[in-house]
């Protein structure tokens, strides 16, 4: 079993690696490029022009390894639906803005129609196939929760806040592909310490292709993840919090994330109801950019903070 785990993780850093190398030519032939915001620091104004859809590698490779390398079993099955189905739906917003050139891409009301598909089939399969509980784990306290048909609606919030939060750290070279990378392989951990092997497998492949990825992608990124990438992470991390039963513990591990998308939150709340911006800049990466750190400083002081709260987050539920 520890050799399927090193064929699979090693399968899909080179899978990602090999992707990446045909696969970005092809999108600069398809002119696929990153919309830059002109509000944003006037340094990403030099990244124009730079090929985005990039998550299509690390989604292949995903699948490549998950169809080549056992075990299968329910749980694995689920969570690379709940990703793909995420992955597809921001291709789909990609494609419109990118290719077709149609700014507004996907409605908001069109993803949250799919994101909220995609979650009641997840929850579904989750409940009645693969036999998960609808309790919620409250960690440090050590208490557990029936929520009942609750829990569905807890899910939807995990799945749609998840995706949303990861989408919003996307906004530096490497920075969400390092994050995710480093929570992925927290809940590789996880999936050991709940005893599912599953998970454990499947935030490996996660990991792995977030590295791949990482080679194109971090400072200057020859590529970006666009939304195909960044829902589809999203979407594997709830997925992998939903079937470890550590909803909560998601909060710690994935806090960058949650920091981003409530700088998001605060930022607009501030502004409609005071008039007053909290923040130079939202999400709150570019908050620190325009007060004067670089790129690169702000991305690894982040991935500074991603690696100590997935080691707390492993702390607190080995302590269980």
């Amino acid at each position: 079993m520890n050799m399927d785990y090193a064929i699979a993780f090693g399968l899909a850093l080179v899978s990602t690696l090999v992707l990446g190398k045909i696969g970005i030519p092809m999108l600069q032939r398809l002119k696929a490029q990153q919309s830059i915001r002109e509000d944003g620091p006037q340094a990403h104004l030099a990244k124009a022009g730079t090929p985005t859809m990039g998550g299509l590698f690390m989604l292949l490779a995903l699948v490549l390894t998950i169809c080549i390398v056992p075990p299968y079993s329910v749980t694995l099955w689920m969570l690379l639906f709940l990703t793909l189905g995420h992955g597809v739906l921001g291709f789909s917003d990609d494609f419109i803005k990118a290719v077709k050139h149609r700014n507004l891409g996907l409605t908001a009301k069109q993803k949250l129609l799919g994101q909220a598909i995609l979650a009641v089939v997840f929850c579904y399969i989750a409940v009645e196939y693969a036999a998960l509980p609808t309790t919620l784990w409250i960690p440090l306290a050590d208490v557990t929760v029936d929520l009942g048909i609750g829990y569905y609606v807890l899910a939807f919030i995990i799945i749609l806040g998840t995706t949303n939060a990861v989408n919003l750290t996307d906004g530096l070279d490497g920075l969400a592909a390092g994050t995710s990378a480093i929570a992925s392989a927290a809940f590789a951990v996880v999936g050991i310490l709940a005893g599912s092997l599953s998970v454990t497998f499947f935030g490996m492949i996660v990991s792995a292709v977030c590295i791949g990825f990482l080679y194109f992608n971090a400072n200057p990124a020859k590529v970006f993840m666009g939304d195909t990438g960044s829902l589809a992470l999203g979407g594997a991390f709830a997925g992998m919090a939903i079937a470890t039963k550590t909803e909560l513990l998601l909060i710690i591990i994935g806090f960058v994330f949650v920091v981003e998308a409530l700088s998001v939150i605060l930022q607009v709340a501030s502004f409609k109801t005071r008039g007053v911006r909290i923040f130079r800049m939202s999400p709150i990466h570019h908050h620190f950019e325009l007060g004067g750190w670089s790129e690169r400083k702000v991305v690894y002081v982040f991935w500074s903070v991603a690696l100590v709260v997935a080691i707390l987050g492993i702390g607190i539920l080995s302590m269980k």
